[in-house]
């Protein structure tokens, strides 16, 4: 395989990212000292980091493998938008069809962290349906955009937080079918099965066992099957993708499956790694319609953004070396 002529393919994709955008705030300090007020450690905070979380991190990894991306979704009309807003269009994310709303805030996660721990998280956020209009607007961003830009790659990344509604995830993916563009998408528990017809269906183990109601513990090729043939009872997908944490990935298409194991890993934080494994993939199955190196490839670089603290999008010169020396 030719590891760089496939990276360098990714350029001539053009990549659109719908979903939920925050701002992920990180404040790093030390703890010296336990409060006098109550049981609970005092950090002495001493930096401050914002960066790009949710669907914007999402596209923030296929823009660092050179695909051209646009970001679609709602956030408030606040100050956490104008940050998030400077951090996209920063890293070359295309941002004119974000909408700002009056009705929302922009979700905002704010990690304190000490001795590279997470000591605790602060969620700011709304994560009520956006309103009718405002998913009627944001569908005729998308026709719009589609129409003069012809996007070879849709990806949902569902956080629950109320931008993917049940009417707006049929309408996309009915639209998309009609016009050959491959989706994906990284669902949570409430539109689990609202995705019906996606190309590339991708939730974690936990999720699965969770919105399929199954308890098995012993995690195995043939337990895998059995989720995929439910799953694609209800959904109808062309293949699944699911993330087993330090046991790898499967993937099933058809009747083809196959567990991908993971490497070995210092393993920093696990922050943003599903993001990176749905962009990846993605990204390479459009490139190529090979859904077992579109794994392999996500493999890695899940496994390489959990070396680094805090969600960070995956380097592209790391992952091609990486590519080249592990994927025979």
């Amino acid at each position: 395989m030719d590891f760089a002529k496939l990276f360098n393919d990714f350029s001539n994709i053009k990549v659109a990212v719908i979903g939920d955008v925050m701002l992920d705030t990180y404040w790093w300090g030390r703890v010296e000292r336990i409060s006098p007020e109550a049981p609970v450690p005092v950090v002495a905070m001493h930096k401050r980091e914002q960066r790009i979380g949710g669907a914007g991190n999402v596209a923030l990894n296929t823009v660092s493998l050179g695909a051209e991306t646009t970001l679609f979704s709602v956030t408030g009309d606040d100050d956490d938008a104008e940050i998030l807003m400077g951090l996209l269009q920063a890293e070359h994310i295309d941002t004119k069809y974000i909408i700002k709303s009056s009705e929302r805030i922009t979700t905002n996660k704010i990690r304190i962290i000490s001795r590279n721990q997470q000591m605790m998280r602060l969620d700011s956020e709304v994560t009520d349906n956006i309103s009718e209009d405002d998913e009627q607007l944001l569908f005729n961003n998308f026709t719009s955009f589609a129409k003069r830009y012809q996007p070879a790659l849709v990806i949902f990344e569902d956080y629950n937080k109320g931008v993917l509604t049940e009417t707006l995830i049929k309408k996309m993916i009915a639209y998309c079918k009609e016009h050959n563009i491959v989706t994906t998408v990284d669902p949570k528990r409430k539109n689990f099965f609202s995705y019906t017809g996606v190309d590339i269906f991708k939730p974690n183990l936990k999720e699965v066992k969770e919105g399929l109601n199954m308890l098995f513990d012993e995690v195995t090729e043939q337990s895998l099957k059995n989720i995929h043939q439910e799953l694609h009872q209800i959904l109808q997908h062309r293949i699944s993708l699911i993330t087993l944490s330090e046991k790898g990935v499967y993937i099933q298409k058809g009747n083809f499956a196959k567990i991908i194991p993971s490497h070995m890993r210092s393993i920093a934080d696990v922050s943003g790694a599903g993001d990176t494994v749905i962009a990846v993939a993605s990204l390479v199955y459009a490139a190529t319609k090979d859904i077992t190196l579109a794994a392999q490839i996500a493999n890695l670089a899940g496994g390489l953004v959990c070396e680094e603290v805090g969600t960070v999008a995956v380097n592209k010169e790391k992952l091609l070396s990486e590519c080249a020396a592990l994927i025979v």
